[in-house]
């Protein structure tokens, strides 16, 4: 029997890029024309795809801003005149990646690729470039929005429904590894509802679509070419793609994205408490059919909409305006989409007995406990 070798990385340029992973085909005889038709017609071909939503896929570089930093070994000696001076501009190009929700130049990224930017370019897939303008930041969903006047309509892409999605789904992510320009890779759905450990509102999608350093604000789309996602994190020991993947759902991102358009910020509702599941977890509480179920309450802030409006420590929320809640998360989620202002009635367990209170949701701080 014959074998194949695998011919030589080829040297392109500085770069040598090793061909890995090739197996030999048993053979190396002509492919039998009807099986590759078959296999044609079972996978998904995505050039149509890719073709039709690049254009509104950009990369994004920022110019900002720092100030030397004094080591703390060397504050009080007289070696810290030379770290003190004046502020210094560093330039950071290809930081990211960011798509067109609209043509009139809306363009959504990741917070942490604009935030403490001076300047902020984006680069259309043809080789336009504008001066951009950060409308909007929300930290705790790491996501910004921007404006840019072009003159003329620019190429966009419409929001899809992360909600729709399922395990296995095929994805295509798109934007802007290591500074390489335009690039899509493809893989599925790995998992949903994620929770990375980032901030109170995790509710991550997992992909195995290769997601780099510089793909941050990058879009995650369907086969339908909608946005389902936002590319913001990568789980890998050594920065590079190792196959998990983490996009902020578009049923998350796009109310965000909407409150940033209309008054650049995002108001969130707050009671001032904090709060901490039930020993067991969910799984404990399926299995025990008498066993407690909803939040504690496991401290109140003094002046807090929940201080006022009677909540005490140790009481036990089982479910708000009606709607039964069980985790911490959840009802940290379910307040925060509450207008400020606006009250909702909690279902609580005091000391045994059910009771209810409304409370009027305040402004979520910066840094808030619940």
């Amino acid at each position: 029997m014959s074998s194949c070798t695998p011919r030589p990385a080829a040297r392109l340029g500085r770069r040598s890029f090793a061909m890995l992973g090739l197996l030999p085909i048993v053979g190396c005889g002509a492919p039998d024309a009807q099986a590759q038709r078959n296999l044609a017609a079972a996978l998904p071909d995505f050039a149509d795809l890719a073709e039709r939503v690049l254009p509104a896929v950009v990369n994004i570089s920022v110019t900002a801003e720092s100030r030397n930093e004094v080591p703390p070994e060397m504050r009080g000696t007289p070696l810290e005149r030379f770290y003190r001076g004046a502020p210094r501009r560093q330039q950071t190009q290809g930081a990211g990646s960011g798509f067109v929700i609209d043509p009139s130049g809306l363009v959504v990224t990741a917070s942490h690729v604009v935030g403490n930017a001076t300047r902020v370019v984006v680069a259309l897939q043809d080789g336009r470039e504008y001066n951009a303008r950060v409308a909007g930041i929300d930290e705790l969903t790491d996501l910004a929005l921007l404006r840019v006047e072009a003159g003329r309509p620019l190429p966009s892409v419409p929001w899809g429904s992360s909600g729709g999605m399922r395990v296995g789904n095929w994805v295509l992510a798109a934007g802007n590894p290591f500074g390489l320009g335009g690039t899509i890779t493809t893989g599925i759905i790995s998992a949903r509802g994620r929770d990375i450990g980032s901030g109170p509102f995790d509710d991550f999608l997992q992909t195995d679509a290769p997601i780099n350093p510089g793909n941050s604000g990058g879009p995650l789309f369907n086969l339908a070419g909608e946005v389902i996602g936002i590319n913001t994190a990568i789980y890998s020991p050594s920065g590079a793609s190792a196959g998990i993947g983490f996009a902020v759902p578009s049923d998350l991102a796009r109310p965000v994205i909407e409150q940033l358009q209309r008054n650049g910020r995002v108001d969130r509702g707050w009671l001032g408490v904090q709060v901490q599941d039930l020993p067991g977890g969910e799984e404990g509480r399926r299995t025990a059919a008498n066993a407690p179920r909803g939040v504690l309450i496991a401290g109140v802030e003094r002046g807090s909409p929940a201080a006022r409006a009677g909540i005490r420590q140790g009481d036990l929320v089982t479910a708000i305006n009606g709607e039964r809640i069980e985790t911490s998360r959840a009802l940290v989620r379910n307040i925060a989409a509450v207008p400020p202002g606006q009250s909702v009635r909690l279902s609580v367990t005091r000391d045994g007995r059910p009771t209810e209170i409304t409370v009027q949701v305040g402004r979520r701080p910066t840094q808030p406990a619940g």
